[in-house]
């Protein structure tokens, strides 16, 4: 065994580090945050509207709304639109929780179809013969998920909503830059739902999210519904949440989105690096390597292959030292507290079948070389 290869073994690969990231951008955060304290202004204000003005020029939205959460951002897009109770609300079940937890909150009803095996996003052929057989009467909505960083089809998604005179809210909470034909996500649909979560591609520093709109009113009823329904203070016109963005993770986001770009491109590579990588190792028949989509800038949130034996191959890398997850074990159909909307194993096949393959490898910008390599090798070695 070389030297090389024997230090390889002692390597410990995380999921994510955000040490690494931090190290990168520390003097800036460090400003930025001594600037809120300075200021003693902590809830909206300056620096929240600083963001939402910046995110805005750079997702090419109409307006943006900084709010509490990613999960928050789902439930008042949808509120914001005119989702009412009743609605029906068309959605993957292969996601988060938050993309169909956010359709009951609102009283509606999700409506699952389900998902492109190639992309893990939601399959608009299917939902268009699934309307075809049977339009429910209060059909509102489509709400696509841009699963791992990558858009879904949203030729078919806007189509599909003209003709069905559908609002589009994306879930793009695991999406900030990625693209569809030269847009961006938050732009491609009516609003987006974005999650600032520590774990996201562009985080806070805690929770937070946002809200991109198509216009300038729908942004005026997202800040009041954020706000416990006040246009004026103690003056309430609706029933609202509060659902604020503290300004310090505002400061941070702004410090990070200056930088998301660079960050976005350097997953891109590591992604092009694990596809030679495994192409190398001679992995095609046991390992599915990720599809872009050829209107689509992935941004590689994630990097997720399908594989055979995922959790003894997981297991294997634990070991190792190596992380991975599983990004979904479980699909939302087949979740104890959505039993009532009646749904059995085999209703969505594809969503199934990815709940048994997937698995999320290391991925983040500052990911190295040699940890890549350590993780292909030892793949290869599961499989040898």
């Amino acid at each position: 065994m070389s030297s090389q290869a024997a230090a390889s073994r002692a390597l410990k690969v995380p999921l994510l580090d955000l040490r690494r990231q931090y190290k990168r951008i520390a003097a800036e955060v460090q400003v930025a945050v001594e600037r809120v304290l300075a200021s003693q202004h902590f809830i909206g204000g300056d620096e929240v509207a600083a963001f939402e003005s910046e995110a805005a020029a750079y997702l090419g939205a109409a307006d943006v709304v900084a709010c509490a959460s990613g999960t928050d951002a789902l439930w008042l897009g949808l509120l914001a639109t005119g989702i009412e109770p009743g609605d029906v609300v068309v959605t993957t079940p292969f996601s988060f929780f938050a993309t169909a937890s956010a359709i009951l909150r609102a009283a509606a009803a999700p409506l699952f179809v389900d998902i492109d095996p190639a992309t893990f996003n939601l399959d608009v052929a299917q939902v268009e013969r699934r309307l075809a057989e049977e339009r429910p009467y209060k059909l509102r909505a489509i709400e696509p998920v841009h699963l791992y960083g990558q858009c879904a089809n949203m030729d078919a998604v806007r189509a599909l909503a003209q003709e069905q005179k559908l609002v589009v809210l994306e879930d793009a909470a695991q999406a900030f830059g990625a693209g569809w034909r030269g847009q961006r996500a938050g732009a491609l649909g009516t609003v987006a739902a974005f999650s600032f979560y520590p774990t996201k591609n562009l985080s806070a520093y805690g929770d937070g999210g946002c809200v991109a709109a198509s216009s300038r009113e729908l942004g005026d009823r997202l800040r009041r519904l954020r706000n416990h329904g006040t246009r004026e203070r103690y003056f309430h016109d609706e029933l609202g949440w509060n659902s604020r963005l503290d300004a310090l993770q505002a400061a941070v986001l702004r410090v990070k989105l200056k930088h998301i770009d660079q960050w976005n491109n350097e997953r891109r590579e590591r992604a092009a690096l694990y596809d030679r990588l495994f192409a190398a190792a001679g992995l095609a028949e046991r390992v599915v390597l990720p599809k872009t989509a050829a209107p689509a800038h992935h941004i590689f949130h994630q990097y997720v292959v399908r594989v055979e034996r995922r959790d003894a191959l997981r297991k294997f890398l634990e070991e190792r030292g190596i992380t991975t997850e599983i990004y979904y074990p479980l699909p939302l159909h087949l979740q104890r507290c959505f039993r009532y909307l009646g749904h059995t194993e085999g209703d969505f096949p594809e969503a199934e079948r990815a709940s048994r393959e997937v698995l999320a490898l290391p991925m983040f910008p500052e990911l190295m070389e040699e940890e890549q390599r350590y993780v292909v090798e030892a793949v290869a070695s599961f499989y040898s």
